[in-house]
């Protein structure tokens, strides 16, 4: 079983930090760091972090806390008895419902990681960043070449790069969390993303169009210009098990989700067959590409909604909820109009 180390750091005069967060009863252990008594570590099981960390920020006003912090645990010992602890009544907490004066309903948990650990993992796909630009360009490459010459290994060594995964996952996550500063990260780092692709991959088109043109004809190439309802259930259930394992502390799991829904082959394969005027070729593929974005994001949705994944505060999670139904039903109408392309290309 796995835990996390949460340590809460508070202003002077913000009350006794010893006696609140005893009202907290899913800590298996409590201890002060430091003399001053303004800073305390909890160690708790992973499933109860989300619960633990909402119920903190309920004790104290936002301008009370200077920071909370997690931490992992490799281990622990000797290995703690996880008792319960006694229930404590509600009504001894002086600043019952925080910074809002409402009561919130206890969080949904689930066994895995927090929501705060959740968006720090995620938003990190959301980001321009030169590593990111630099990671597109490499595995462009490499999957451009590798669908050209039909070598599956170094077209699965593109997948494994698969840049063009986390933009779409943190799209998924900020509308859970009603989050648009981080949608509009990820929506500017995926079109990045893409527009960067499809230019390397039309250069190469262009120049194996030209020189070699028998060479478009590979079977790894063609094969990203086929799509069947196969595709949709395959990236159906490989976008939820990016969440799950994300949501779950897995990351490992990811390796096979990125082979499994790749993005970046099909983005390639587009600018490859525009670039050498096969431009049928390349409606499939953008069809395939089209699908395994839409599946992602609406299996990515789906999955965050069953693990209760949502903000902490009653306002912030009604403006997520109604943001969350919009765009699930958004990705749905999407699916079928791309549904009913598929049955029209294979009548």
């Amino acid at each position: 079983m796995s835990h996390r180390i949460i340590q809460i750091h508070i202003r002077k005069g913000s009350g006794d930090l010893a006696r609140k967060i005893k009202l907290i009863t899913a800590p298996i252990d409590i201890w002060p760091v430091g003399p001053d008594g303004l800073s305390y570590a909890l160690l708790v099981r992973t499933q109860d972090t989300q619960n633990v960390t909402d119920r903190l920020q309920e004790l104290f006003l936002k301008n009370q806390i200077i920071r909370i912090v997690l931490q992992p645990v490799e281990a622990i010992l000797p290995k703690p008895a996880e008792k319960v602890r006694a229930e404590v009544p509600q009504a001894a907490d002086p600043v019952q419902g925080g910074e809002n004066g409402k009561k919130s309903k206890p969080a949904k948990t689930f066994s895995g990681i927090s929501r705060d650990e959740l968006y720090a993992d995620v938003s990190r796909g959301a980001e321009t960043s030169t590593s990111y630009i630099l990671l597109v360009i490499f595995s462009t490459i490499v999957a451009g070449i590798g669908l050209i010459e039909n070598n599956v290994a170094v077209v699965i060594g593109a997948m494994v790069i698969a840049p063009l995964l986390g933009p779409n996952l943190a799209l998924a996550l900020s509308t859970a969390l009603g989050d648009l500063d981080l949608m509009a990260g990820a929506l500017k780092t995926m079109v990045v993303g893409f527009l960067i692709a499809l230019g390397l991959s039309f250069s190469l088109g262009l120049v194996w169009g030209h020189y070699w043109p028998d060479e478009l004809n590979s079977p790894e190439l063609l094969s990203r210009t086929v799509v069947g309802f196969g595709s949709i259930a395959l990236a159906l259930v490989s976008g939820a098990a990016a969440v799950l394992s994300l949501a779950s502390g897995l990351s490992s799991v990811l390796v096979g989700v990125m082979v499994a829904v790749a993005l970046l082959p099909p983005g390639a394969t587009i600018g490859i067959m525009l670039g050498a005027a096969r431009y049928d070729l390349a409606g499939g593929a953008a069809l395939l590409l089209a699908v395994n974005i839409v599946c992602v994001n609406l299996s990515a949705k789906l999955v965050f909604l069953f693990k209760g994944v949502q903000p902490r505060t009653w306002f912030e999670k009604k403006k997520a909820r109604r943001a969350m139904i919009f765009y699930i039903i958004f990705w749905l109408l999407s699916l079928s109009v791309l549904g009913y392309i598929i049955i029209l290309r294979n009548v």
